[in-house]
């Protein structure tokens, strides 16, 4: 449950609409609801601001449509599932047939309630076109977060112009996210010519010496330029989440998540 909903429902027990008995079966299923294989968190809204986001590598389809249609039965308008793949997105839609997929990210999200988007800018740059998954990943989940989001693909460093001819973009940006496989240096590029936080996020992306993306992953870590932060490989989502938080920081009313 989101908080404008507990604080309806309290609300209506206050004016007498809703009988108190009713008020704590509602909130009886609050902490957590165990689904045999799952123990669905649904006081994690109430926490973080965000319900929890379904990871589905590694579940069948049935059981990430089973925990899509908890969270949203415990009145979630928002809701992101991400590793997900056409066979899982067909059973999400027979339990929420207003989910969309996201096919570049792999990403399933339902949106029923639009957040009030933010001032603030999130930039997502991506090396080159192989790392577009992983950017749209990250991309796609600020987004649902509510942030303005801006991508700017396939300026990595072995054709550096097309970055400098980007410079004014990247400068009104109040968070980047920088996706690069290879040897990852975009990063280190970037954050040396803007004043905001860069969050690097190295991908698996390149030949056998990148080692799967830890060649990225410890060049990020090594950057000579200040203000970088890395997450791990791949994980465009940890890095879409981030930024989500340190934009909506720098409101001045910022609406929960």
């Amino acid at each position: 449950m989101d908080p404008k909903s507990i604080l309806l429902l309290l609300e209506s027990v206050r004016d007498g609409d809703i009988d108190p008995g009713e008020a704590l079966e509602e909130l009886r299923m609050l902490p957590y609801e165990d689904l045999g294989f799952a123990k669905v968190d649904h006081h994690r809204n109430l926490r973080t601001g965000f319900p929890e986001v379904i990871y589905s590598s590694g579940k069948t389809p049935e059981q990430v449509a089973r925990i899509v249609q908890a969270i949203l039965d415990r009145g979630a308008s928002v809701l992101l599932a991400t590793r997900a793949d056409t066979d899982t997105f067909d059973a999400v839609r027979q339990v929420a047939p207003d989910a969309v997929y996201h096919e570049t990210a792999h990403i399933i999200s339902v949106q029923r309630d639009l957040p009030t988007p933010t001032e603030g800018m999130v930039l997502v740059a991506a090396a080159g076109t192989s790392d577009m998954p992983v950017a749209e990943e990250a991309a796609v989940t600020a987004e649902i977060m509510g942030n303005k989001v801006e991508r700017l693909y396939d300026v990595g460093v072995a054709g550096i112009h097309r970055l400098l001819d980007k410079v004014d973009l990247l400068r009104s940006a109040r968070v980047l996210i920088v996706v690069a496989g290879m040897e990852g240096a975009l990063a280190s590029i970037i954050a040396g010519l803007v004043d905001k936080p860069v969050i690097g996020v190295p991908t698996s992306v390149g030949y056998g010496a990148s080692f799967g993306g830890l060649a990225p992953l410890l060049t990020m870590l090594n950057s000579c330029a200040a203000g970088v932060s890395v997450v791990n490989i791949d994980n465009g989502f940890g890095a879409g989440y981030l930024a989500s938080i340190i934009n909506r920081l720098g409101e001045d009313n910022p609406d929960p998540i």
